[in-house]
């Protein structure tokens, strides 16, 4: 027979079962298929072997297809003379398996999904070895036309498993979009949360800064308080003073003898003692207060300056006289207790 012919009869000569449905009734999916010139198909190992649950598909194949049966993509597509298909990941290094193949796989495999394929083919062997052929019973109507492919009826056990499979993935695809369709209502429930949270958050700060603003509008409330506190102690200080001293509002200024008496009286006057308030009543009296270092009273009394300061706290203590603060120099300020 001449080239011509052949290529002609390849060309008219058509599969009794779609291979692609063949495939599906063995494995559950559609799996990546590479048809050859000849009609020929090889399917990449990896996916067959996913799809059927052997996790070890160099084992897998070692163990169950044998190695006419099992080729590398590049001398499948060599042997025509063509080149590796691009793209979904074809590699010149893909190992691929025939159609036979793929069918040892099936029976090696323990899938519930793959007994109805396995019965099937059990069932062809059967037929075969009784008979000595198996046929498949053509479809009842027949496609018009000239040159039309002939339909045969798929096998009973095939079919089935290829609807219990379709069920099976509807049910599959309902799940996903339910899971699908959850999980998107609970990211909205979540963002709206989040929302809710925000405002809350926002409404916080909010009541958290018009808070300081008040504590900080008492805060400004009690200094001035304070500060009129502090003027009003200073005016009642200056009013008991000024009850305390009769002859002052009658505009009479106590003379140095009068001090020394009256301070004679309020302590037992010693020596060193008599000696300061000799020095600074007359200071006290004329000037209304006293700024002389404690050095200057020393050289005046005779004293040294850790005495007289010690005569002064007891004038103080004994409500003779009392501090004022302190002069630019660092020198005690000291004023008459009148009283």
């Amino acid at each position: 027979m001449n080239e011509p012919s052949k290529r002609r009869n390849s060309a008219e000569r058509y599969e009794a079962i779609d291979v692609s449905d063949f495939v599906y009734a063995a494995t559950g999916a559609r799996v990546r298929r590479l048809t050859m010139p000849d009609g020929t198909h090889w399917f990449p190992a990896v996916d067959v072997c996913k799809e059927l649950g052997h996790t070890n598909s160099r084992k897998a194949l070692a163990d169950h297809v044998p190695e006419e049966q099992r080729e590398i993509l590049e001398t499948v597509t060599g042997g025509y003379g063509l080149s590796v298909p691009a793209g979904r990941e074809w590699r010149r290094d893909l190992q691929v398996i025939s159609l036979q193949g793929l069918v040892l796989l099936v029976n090696a495999c323990t899938k519930p999904a793959c007994a109805p394929f396995k019965q099937w083919v059990a069932e062809v062997i059967e037929t075969v070895q009784r008979e000595g052929s198996y046929t498949l019973d053509e479809a009842e109507v027949q496609p018009p036309g000239p040159g039309a492919p002939v339909a045969y009826a798929m096998p009973e056990q095939v079919a089935e498993a290829i609807v219990r499979l379709e069920a099976h993935n509807l049910r599959l695809d309902e799940e996903l979009a339910d899971g699908q369709r959850t999980s998107i209502a609970l990211q909205k429930e979540t963002l709206a949360t989040q929302r809710e949270m925000l405002v809350t958050q926002r409404e916080t700060l909010a009541t958290q800064q018009a808070t300081l603003a008040v504590q900080q509008a008492t805060l400004a409330v009690h200094q001035a308080m304070v500060r009129a506190l502090e003027r009003i102690a200073d005016r009642f200080d200056t009013l008991v003073l000024e009850r305390r001293a009769p002859e002052v509002l009658l505009g009479e200024r106590p003379t140095t003898e009068a001090v020394l008496a009256d301070w004679r009286q309020r302590l037992s006057v010693t020596q060193d003692v008599w000696a300061v308030a000799v020095v600074i009543a007359p200071v006290l009296v004329e000037k209304g207060e006293l700024r002389l270092p404690l050095e200057s009273i020393a050289s005046r009394t005779g004293l040294s300056a850790h005495r007289v300061n010690k005569c002064l706290r007891l004038l103080r203590k004994h409500a003779c006289i009392r501090s004022r603060g302190g002069a630019e120099d660092g020198a005690p300020v000291y004023v008459l207790h009148r009283g």
